[in-house]
């Protein structure tokens, strides 16, 4: 798992994040400057009809899959209701399409500010980012996040508009002010996504990695400029093909890491941006 940092050193970050010498020949105009954000995205993607189809099917599947997993959804209530005293769904703030923030909904992992003061007076309050022994997620909060059931509600934010199925994921409204550089921005071109590469090979590689109180400072040098890298690969790509296979690719995923598997192959798009 540590390959992960030892090839993402602090000097690929900065290439990757830096500005000249990280924009790709496709990024930038022949002055040298990025090119809008409407021009980033191929052109034959970029046409209304191609938007909307996108759409009737993510609010389509949307819609099939509250159905489909309603007794999923009660579960998943039961236990938090029964594991852990506070609401149900956790309401964060998130960057959307445009750079509009918006609500994001998940089913509630951690346990509430002043229940973990009772139980752990002497713990600091943690970061934004939470990393893999984090205290403040409870036992069936940490079943959730595993197997991802904690991110089902986003079905909501689909089903309203304010995301997609796939598309770049959603970071933290107060990260991306901060620490977007102006050509991850691009990030925000297309509505952020329920799954994406970025996110799945965070998913595969990165969340193992967070350890301890620095959580958010090594996520934010090391494992999101990579992130964004291979969402902006999408951004390039999009298409209802490259849709398709990011969601045979989450499950497959998901389903892997539920059997125990702890090693996966690279994804394209990691290798695409070291080559």
């Amino acid at each position: 798992m540590h390959r992960v940092l030892e090839t993402t050193s602090r000097m690929d970050s900065e290439r990757l994040c830096a500005g000249g010498t990280a924009h790709r020949k496709h990024d930038v105009n022949r002055n040298g400057a990025l090119k809008p954000v409407k021009n980033y995205i191929h052109s034959r993607y970029r046409r209304k009809r191609y938007l909307k189809v996108k759409r009737c099917l993510d609010a389509a599947a949307a819609l099939v899959g509250l159905i489909m997993l309603s007794p999923v959804f009660l579960f998943a209530a039961l236990g938090i209701r029964l594991s852990s005293k506070g609401p149900i769904l956790f309401r964060a703030e998130r960057m959307g399409k445009g750079g509009v923030p918006f609500t994001m909904y998940k089913f509630r992992t951690m346990e509430e500010a002043e229940q973990r003061k009772r139980r752990q007076p002497q713990k600091r309050a943690g970061g934004r980012i939470t990393s893999a022994d984090d205290p403040r997620v409870f036992p069936f909060g940490r079943f959730l996040r595993k197997t991802k059931i904690d991110e089902l509600p986003q079905l909501v934010n689909i089903l309203k508009g304010d995301m997609a199925v796939i598309g770049p994921r959603p970071e933290d409204v107060s990260i991306v002010r901060k620490h977007y550089t102006k050509r991850q921005m691009y990030t925000l071109a297309l509505l952020p996504g329920l799954s994406s590469p970025g996110s799945l090979f965070y998913y595969a590689y990165g969340e193992t990695l967070l350890k301890g109180d620095d959580a958010e400072r090594l996520y934010i040098r090391r494992l999101l400029p990579v992130k964004l890298e291979m969402d902006l690969n999408y951004v390039r790509r999009v298409s209802l093909l490259y849709d398709a296979e990011m969601i045979l690719r989450t499950v497959a995923v998901i389903t892997a890491q539920m059997c125990g598997v702890k090693r996966f192959r690279y994804p394209a798009e990691y290798r695409n941006m070291r080559g």
